[in-house]
C-alpha cells in the first residue's frame, strides 16, 4: 500500500523516463511496473536504517547514563552487553529478510515510500530470495555504508536492478495505489453528459494529467499550469466562466469524461477510441470498489477476508484482468491515464494473490535438520574445493613459518606476533592462549560471531566476483590460521594456541569451507552456466547457495558460544580436545541427516531457503 502522499499519481500515464517492466500473468494479461528509482530506494533505506539503529542507540546511551560510564556497563551487566551487541547484528542483517520475506517485499521504509520487492515474473518475493539480496548486501554497500557499488548498478541496469537483485531474480518497484478511491472517476450523471465531446484525445489526455496530478504540484505551479489550460480551452468553457480557472478546468474534465462514457462522439476518434471511453465508463465503479478490496488486503492481508469477499475478491480481480486486456486492444498500444491506473490496480492484485505462505516454525526446523544437510551434500564438490583452498595454504604456511619463523612477522598481526613471544611466560601461569576474563567471555563470544558471521558472507558474495574474492578470502584465512599455528610450533608451545583453537576449531574451519563452496558455487554461474543465461544460472545457484550460508550461520553461532565461552578457559588440553571430538560427532550426525531422502528437494510449501 502506497503512502498517502501518493494518491495523486494515480492513474497517471508513466513519463518518457520511467523504466518500466512488461509482465504477463497466469490470465495470459499484460501489465508493467514501474521500477524505482534510486533516490527513492535510498529514502526508503535511510527509514529503515533509522529504525534498525535508532533503538539500541538509545538503549546503549540509557545504560552508559545509568551505569556513568561504558566501561562499568560492560562490567556490571556483560550478558546484557553481550545480548545487545548479538540483537543489533541480527537486526541490521535480519531486518530485509524478514521483512521482505514476510511482509510481501515491503520493509517500512518501502511502504512508507510505496515500494516493494517482487520476483523478476512479477510474483511475491521469498524468504530464499530475499536472503540473496541482502546478504549480497556486503559488497553492494561498500565503499563502507555508501552503498555507491550498489547506486551504480542500479543506474546501469535497466531494472533498476543492484547486484543482490540480480543475483536474487528480484526487482524493485513502485506501487502507487490510492486508497479507497480512484480520484479519476467522473462525478457527473449520464442525463447531464453532453452529447459531443469537445476536446481531442490529445487535449483530453493533458487535462486529465492536470486534474489527476494538480495536488502533488506546488501551488505556484499548479496555478501556472491552471491559467495556461484555461486559457487554452476558454473558447469551450462558455458556460464555466465566472469561477476560478482551476474550477472549470474540473469540471470541464468531469464533463469531458462524461460525453466520452456515454459514447459522444470525439474530434477525430475512431471506433476503437470510443470503445474504449465505453469501456473505461463501464468499468470504472467496479475498479473503484476492488480498489477499496485491495487496499485491505495489503493492510491485513486476506486471511481476514470472510469466505464471500474473499470470492469476491478473485472474480473482481479476474474482471479486472480481462478489462485489461480489452482496453489494451482497444488503445492500440497507445498510453492512456485509466489504462495505467487499471494496470497497477491489476499488478497489485496479483501481488496479493500470487504471494507465498510465510514458512511455518516446524518448515523452519525441518529446514535446519534436514534440508541444510542434504545441500551441503549435493555441494560437495565446491564445499571440497573451498576446503582445500582454506587448507592447502594453512599446511604451506604452518610449514614454511616453522622452517623460517621471521617468515611470520610478514604474515600475522603484530598483537599475535607478541602473544606469540610471551607464550611461554603465560603457560608457566596457566594464562593460556589469551587473557578473557569470565566477566568479558559473554561479550568476546558475541563479537567473534559477528565477525565470523560477516566472513562467511563475504566469501559468499564475492563469488560474483567470478570467484576471484571468494578465493582470496579463503586463502588469506588459511594462511593467517596456519601461520599462527606455525609460529607457536616453532617456539614449542604448539599446545597453548591448540587448548584454545581445539573446542571451536572444528565447527568454525568446517563453516568456513561451506560459506566457500557457497561463493564458489555462485561462481561457477558467472564461469559455466551451462545452457542457461549467466542469469538464470545465477539466480538458480543463489538459492542453492544461501541454503549453505544458512548452515554456515547455524555452525558460527555455535562456535562462537563455544569460542567465547569455553576456549579461554583453563581446562587441560585434553579436556578441550574431548569437547572438540563432541563437536566433530556432532557435526557429522548432523550432515548425515535425511539421508535416505536425499533426492527429494525441501518442499516448497514449507520454507523455501
Amino acid at each position: 500500500m502506497a503512502a498517502a502522499g501518493d494518491r495523486a499519481h494515480v492513474g497517471v500515464a508513466p513519463d518518457a523516463l520511467d523504466r518500466r517492466v512488461e509482465i504477463e500473468t497466469p490470465e495470459q494479461v499484460a501489465f508493467s511496473y514501474s521500477v524505482a528509482g534510486v533516490g527513492s530506494r535510498a529514502a526508503a533505506l535511510l527509514i529503515d536504517y533509522a529504525i534498525c539503529f535508532l533503538p539500541g542507540l538509545l538503549l546503549y546511551a540509557a545504560l552508559v547514563a545509568s551505569f556513568s560510564s561504558l566501561r562499568r556497563v560492560v562490567q556490571s551487566t556483560p550478558y546484557l552487553v553481550a545480548l545487545l551487541l548479538l540483537a543489533q547484528f541480527a537486526v541490521f542483517w535480519g531486518y530485509h529478510v524478514l521483512f521482505e520475506g514476510l511482509r510481501d517485499g515491503q520493509t517500512p521504509g518501502k511502504r512508507r515510500l510505496g515500494l516493494r520487492v517482487v520476483q523478476d515474473g512479477g510474483y511475491g518475493v521469498t524468504l530464499a530470495s530475499s536472503a540473496v539480496r541482502n546478504v549480497m548486501r556486503v559488497i553492494d554497500m561498500q565503499p563502507a555504508l555508501f552503498h555507491l557499488v550498489a547506486i551504480v548498478s542500479s543506474a546501469l541496469s535497466k531494472r533498476g536492478k543492484r547486484l543482490g537483485d540480480i543475483v536474487a531474480g528480484t526487482m524493485v518497484v513502485q506501487e502507487r495505489l490510492v486508497e479507497g478511491r480512484m480520484e479519476i472517476i467522473a462525478a457527473v450523471s449520464p442525463s447531464a453528459a453532453p452529447t459531443e465531446a469537445l476536446l481531442s484525445d490529445g487535449e483530453f489526455a493533458m487535462l486529465e494529467q492536470w486534474v489527476v496530478r494538480r495536488q502533488a504540484l506546488d501551488p505556484e505551479r499548479r496555478r501556472i499550469l491552471a491559467d495556461t489550460l484555461h486559457q487554452r480551452f476558454a473558447s469551450r468553457m462558455a458556460t464555466e466562466r465566472g469561477g476560478s480557472p482551476m474550477a472549470a478546468l474540473i469540471r470541464l474534465h468531469q464533463l469531458e469524461r462524461a460525453a466520452r462514457a456515454a459514447g459522444s462522439s470525439v474530434r477525430g476518434a475512431s471506433g476503437a477510441a470510443r470503445e474504449r471511453h465505453r469501456l473505461i465508463a463501464q468499468g470504472q465503479p467496479g475498479w473503484s470498489a476492488f480498489a477499496q478490496l485491495l487496499s485491505r488486503a495489503q493492510r491485513s492481508g486476506l486471511r481476514g477476508f470472510s469466505e464471500t469477499e474473499l470470492v469476491d475478491f478473485v472474480s473482481r480481480y479476474r474482471g479486472m484482468a480481462a478489462d485489461l486486456a480489452r482496453l489494451q486492444t482497444a488503445s492500440d498500444g497507445r498510453e492512456s491515464a485509466s489504462g495505467f491506473a487499471l494496470g497497477r490496480l491489476v499488478a497489485s492484485g496479483h501481488n496479493i494473490l500470487y504471494r507465498r505462505r510465510p514458512p511455518s516454525l516446524k518448515a523452519a526446523a525441518e529446514f535446519v535438520a534436514l534440508g541444510i544437510p542434504r545441500e551441503i551434500r549435493r555441494s560437495a564438490v565446491p564445499v571440497l574445493l573451498a576446503a582445500s583452498l582454506l587448507f592447502g595454504p594453512m599446511v604451506i604456511a604452518y610449514v614454511s613459518v616453522v622452517r623460517e619463523p621471521q617468515v611470520a612477522l610478514e604474515l600475522l598481526p603484530a598483537g599475535m606476533v607478541d602473544r606469540a613471544e610471551t607464550a611461554a611466560d603465560r603457560a608457566r601461569n596457566d594464562a593460556g592462549y589469551i587473557d578473557i576474563g569470565e566477566t568479558m567471555r559473554p561479550i568476546a563470544a558475541s563479537a567473534l560471531i559477528a565477525n565470523n558471521v560477516q566472513v562467511a558472507f563475504a566469501a559468499f558474495a564475492f563469488g560474483v566476483t567470478a570467484g576471484v574474492g571468494t578465493v582470496l578470502v579463503l586463502v588469506i584465512n588459511g594462511v593467517s590460521i596456519g601461520s599462527a599455528l606455525g609460529l607457536y610450533a616453532s617456539k614449542g608451545m604448539l599446545s597453548v594456541i591448540l587448548s584454545f583453537v581445539a573446542p571451536h576449531g572444528i565447527l568454525e574451519l568446517s563453516a568456513i569451507a561451506i560459506a566457500g563452496g557457497a561463493g564458489l558455487l555462485l561462481a561457477s554461474a558467472v564461469l559455466i552456466p551451462g545452457d542457461e543465461s549467466r542469469g538464470e544460472a545465477l539466480v538458480r545457484r543463489g538459492q542453492r547457495a544461501i541454503r549453505l550460508i544458512a548452515g554456515t550461520v547455524v555452525l558460527l553461532i555455535a562456535a562462537g558460544i563455544v569460542e567465547g565461552m569455553y576456549s579461554p578457559s583453563a581446562w587441560p588440553l585434553e579436556a578441550k580436545l574431548f569437547v572438540s571430538a563432541l563437536t566433530a560427532v556432532a557435526l557429522g550426525v548432523w550432515l548425515t541427516r535425511g539421508r535416505a531422502s536425499m533426492a527429494r528437494q525441501p518442499s516448497a510449501k514449507g520454507i523455501t531457503v
